[in-house]
């Protein structure tokens, strides 16, 4: 089965021109720092960031501290959308339960259960997706924003649920931890300062 080579758009004085193929980048003397994107890529990303140009050009992966960050606004809809996602599965499962017995004890104890299993289903969710390589949960990537350490690197399971648990305590604060981000120039909440961690959205071109 034959594969198109690959090719790429290559931002030239502000502007994105091609696509060029490999050859073609090597004419125009690529360097690490030139923006690029081809297909499957949400954003333009420097060149270096590119395994196959860091493997074809022997660049070096160099490490940069993210300068967009992800709003308060942003990060109060996906979570909206996260909460959403997550109950309505566990909604609907506990309906038809309720809907399928007539005895009121059961009914209750379903009910009442959603109060716990939701929270930590939310929490669980919360980790595996921003420790995954998408770096975000469902509702942070329709926003485009994701969460990375200081340095914009995917975070481990283990921050991640350090993270979590610190976001717990931006709530208990009656969300004094999260209105934290309006005053420090990274939009940090309590709980990414405690974790070391940033929320981050794509660049613009």
């Amino acid at each position: 089965m034959n594969h198109e080579p690959k090719k790429y758009l290559l931002v030239i004085n502000g502007r994105p021109e091609g696509p060029f193929a490999v050859d073609e980048l090597r004419q125009k003397v690529l360097k690490p720092g030139d923006f690029v994107r081809t297909d499957g890529m949400a954003d333009y990303k420097e060149a270096h960031e590119v395994p196959e140009l860091r493997k074809l050009f022997g660049f070096k992966r160099q490490i940069a501290t993210p300068q967009y960050f992800g709003s308060f606004d942003q990060r109060l809809l996906a979570s909206v959308i996260d909460w959403v996602l997550v109950s309505a599965g566990f909604v609907i499962v506990a309906l038809c339960a309720i809907l399928s017995t007539h005895n009121q004890a059961i009914r209750s104890v379903i009910a009442f259960s959603l109060i716990v299993i939701i929270p930590f289903a939310n929490f669980i969710y919360h980790i595996l997706m921003e420790s995954s390589a998408k770096q975000a949960t469902y509702g942070k990537l329709i926003l485009k924003i994701k969460v990375s350490d200081i340095e914009g690197r995917r975070i481990t399971a283990e921050r991640a649920a350090r993270r979590n648990l610190f976001r717990m305590f931006s709530i208990a604060t009656f969300y004094i931890g999260y209105l934290i981000c309006f005053f420090n120039k990274k939009q940090q909440c309590l709980h990414d300062m405690l974790a070391q961690t940033l929320v981050v959205k794509d660049r613009l071109i």
